[in-house]
């Protein structure tokens, strides 16, 4: 049993949750599992006071306390510090690292260890070393406990001196890919909570990092390789670093390539703020203002005039995003951050200067949706082509760069920790086609997280010509032949499309070791689309096992803009790689799966008193997985919102559709058929997260599904009950696991 299981970590995001709280539910646990009590000879203090010894203030020179919330001790000496801070406070780098740094180097306490928790993480710290000793989030607590143990306990502190690189060694042997159950959805996503990656550089459909966090923690364990074959603005890979894998970043862009490298290279910080200082110097002195400095910059300082080859495109080139003054300033700062001979110095600016671009040009549109001022976004990623603002917003590019400085050397500082000379070996960051992983060896990889292209929805490679021309960053007729979308410049057609997203499942398969998972996202409303996915990813012989619904937390622009075509959140389809792998059972239903489709829909509605249509596309996308009728979704109903509309109410206020007024369920499928269908996909469902549910459980949540039909006596969903499923512990039930299970509509 894990030390954690009974608690819910989503208790952290809750303002009720404070440091108090991190000290009695997660700390005083830890410290007893280690070894340490309240007394005897391997005994915890709790917040000893102590005179600062280098600190006095007033004109008495009165001393300062200083209160560590936990010294532990071995046989009457101290042996490590830890303190703990509430679930908002970083502990990664900062004054709380100092402050505790502080306590461990006090003449009455002198320990060479020293920690901090704050509930979410866990981390230890050498006296005499930069980076961390140990750290781990501590969801993760049972894979870091041997470390952990070897580290911490009262009997590693009865050594004279501590071997802190035996201790370090753990084989995690414990660790059993094969038998993990589906991740639970997050119920928040904090998208904004990281530094290094909110307010960075914009991307297109950049993925949550708590998101990746909790797959990349489930479903790997320490030092295990992390690839992601469309990697974008790299949060997997760098997400992978930050918790102690390796991390593979892999995209066909080279803007993208480019923000994960300039992100993560290691800067001497001292050396960042004197660079920055001295170029703002030269910058604000030969700032061009007016019309003749501006001409004259002009023709002094270069500017790309690349051509923009898009549909839809206002302008023809790159330059006609920018006004004069535009053009002369940033053509300007470029060239003085070109003349940094420190590479990592450089590049650093350089992702200041290209997330300067997103707003100081020609399409930034403001936005009514964001009330601070100067909100909106560039059109490349709010309406996903070049488009010229009707009242182009002028910024001031001195002002402007000074907060991309504080974001960036923010987010450096944030990941500095963990991403730094010892570990940046530990992350690939390769320009390559998801469709030729040629770099990578057969069955090297423990684990794929991945958000390739939706179809037709974003070229990558044609609304990243701005940025990609500014940072003189070629895009080569080669890369989007390869680019895996359809249409585009190069107006690729579905199958085309198909042809390469089904080749990038295939060497996603080849570099997968054995037993080990594939967790793709998508989101897509057309089923054509994930039935590309899910009969690639069979033929190459990866199994189905299950799909997450994941929320994002917010609401789109292009949401907002196109409710009926545009979903928001997604669902992360999980498949494992097995030597025999069991094919996705396919159902007997006839040929008109019409009544299906709406018996879905109608279940959906009344057991939510009305749904979304992220709601009933998540539904219908996850049964036709479950019952293997997506070919059939595939061609029938690829979109849904003519007959949502036809059959159903729908009310803006709520953004849902109902059930009509005075009228019934619509479908004629009998009763015992109807039970039958919601009680293999319930039961599949929860199988994929190795749940077994009591008669009890089955009967509560089924009976809602069948709301606005013929409400089913208890009996009856038994008698179906035990047709399809067998008890797999007393009162617990499970999907038959032989024979075939069929039944015709």
């Amino acid at each position: 049993m894990s030390l954690y299981d009974n608690f819910d970590f989503e208790l952290l995001n809750s303002p009720d949750f404070k440091e108090d709280a991190v000290r009695e539910e997660l700390i005083n646990p830890i410290l007893k599992e280690l070894g340490y009590k309240a007394y005897g000879h391997n005994r915890i203090i709790y917040s000893k006071t102590l005179s600062h010894p280098f600190v006095k203030i007033g004109s008495q020179k009165r001393p300062i306390n200083i209160v560590p919330d936990y010294l532990l001790e071995v046989d009457g000496r101290y042996s490590w510090v830890l303190d703990a801070k509430a679930p908002t406070e970083n502990i990664l780098s900062g004054e709380h690292i100092e402050q505790v740094y502080s306590y461990a180097i006090h003449p009455d306490i002198n320990v060479q260890i020293f920690a901090l928790c704050n509930g979410r993480e866990f981390v230890a710290f050498d006296r005499d070393r930069k980076e961390p000793l140990l750290y781990f989030p501590l969801s993760e607590f049972d894979k870091h406990w041997e470390v952990m143990e070897n580290l911490l306990s009262p009997d590693r502190f009865t050594e004279k001196k501590i071997n802190i690189e035996k201790s370090l060694t753990n084989k995690y042997e414990h660790f059993s890919y094969v038998d993990l159950p589906l991740p639970k959805p997050l119920l928040k996503v904090r998208k904004r909570a990281t530094k290094r990656h909110f307010g960075v550089h914009g991307y297109f459909t950049k993925q949550s990092w708590d998101v990746v966090q909790q797959y990349i923690k489930h479903f790997t364990k320490p030092n295990d390789v992390i690839l992601d074959p469309f990697g974008g603005s790299g949060v997997t890979a760098i997400e992978a670093i930050m918790l102690g894998r390796k991390g593979i970043n892999i995209d066909i862009n080279p803007l993208a390539i480019f923000l994960v490298s300039a992100l993560t290279c290691p800067v001497n910080f001292d050396n960042l703020l004197e660079e920055y200082s001295y170029l703002m110097d030269k910058f604000k002195k030969k700032y061009p203002v007016t019309d003749d400095e501006i001409q004259k910059a002009k023709k002094r300082y270069s500017y790309p005039i690349t051509e923009i080859n898009m549909k839809g495109a206002d302008v023809s080139t790159v330059d006609a995003l920018f006004s004069d003054k535009q053009l002369a300033q940033l053509g300007l700062l470029k060239y003085l951050i070109k003349q940094i001979k420190d590479e990592s110095i450089r590049k650093t600016f350089l992702l200041m200067f290209s997330g300067l671009l997103t707003k100081a040009n020609l399409t930034y549109h403001t936005s009514t949706y964001v009330k601070k001022e100067g909100g909106g976004n560039a059109s490349a990623f709010q309406y996903y082509r070049y488009r010229i603002a009707k009242d182009p917003v002028d910024i001031d590019i001195l002002t402007y760069f000074e907060l991309r400085f504080k974001k960036i050397f923010d987010a450096k500082k944030e990941i500095a920790p963990l991403i730094n000379e010892s570990t940046i070996n530990n992350l690939q960051i390769i320009k390559g086609s998801a469709t030729h992983l040629s770099t990578i060896e057969d069955l090297s990889i423990d684990y794929i997280y991945t958000d390739p292209p939706y179809g037709d929805k974003i070229p990558y490679l044609d609304l990243s010509v701005m940025w990609n021309a500014w940072l003189d960053l070629p895009i080569t007729e080669e890369d989007r032949k390869e680019e895996a979308i359809e249409g585009g410049s190069l107006h690729k057609t579905k199958d085309e499309y198909s042809d390469l997203l089904s080749q990038s499942i295939k060497e996603m398969y080849r570099v997968l070791k054995f037993d080990r998972w594939l967790s793709f996202v998508f989101s897509h409303k057309d089923p054509h689309y994930w039935h590309i996915i899910v009969e690639a990813a069979e033929k190459c012989g990866f199994e189905y096992v299950g799909t997450v619904k994941q929320s994002n937390g917010q609401t789109s622009f292009k949401k907002r803009q196109n409710p009926f075509s545009v979903l928001s959140g997604q669902l992360i389809i999980n498949f494992i790689k097995k030597e025999t792998p069991k094919a996705i059972q396919k159902f007997k239903l006839g040929n008109d799966i019409y009544d299906l489709v709406i018996e879905t829909i109608e279940s959906v509605i009344a057991a939510n008193d009305g749904a979304n249509l992220e709601q009933i596309n998540d539904e219908l996308i996850i049964k036709g997985l479950q019952f293997g009728f997506l070919h059939i979704l595939s061609k029938e109903y690829k979109d849904l919102t003519p007959l949502l509309k036809a059959e159903f109410d729908y009310e803006p206020s709520t953004k849902k559709f109902y059930i009509r007024k005075n009228q019934k369920f619509k479908t004629k499928i009998p009763l015992d058929l109807r039970i039958k269908y919601f009680l293999i996909s319930y039961l599949k469902e929860k199988e994929s997260h190795k749940e077994y549910p009591s008669t009890d459980d089955i009967i509560l949540d089924i009976i809602p599904l069948l709301k606005n039909g013929i409400t089913p006596e208890k009996q009856t969903i038994i008698n179906v009950l035990i047709t399809v499923a067998e008890e797999y512990e007393t009162n617990k039930w499970r999907l038959k696991q032989t024979g075939q299970l069929s039944f015709n509509f």
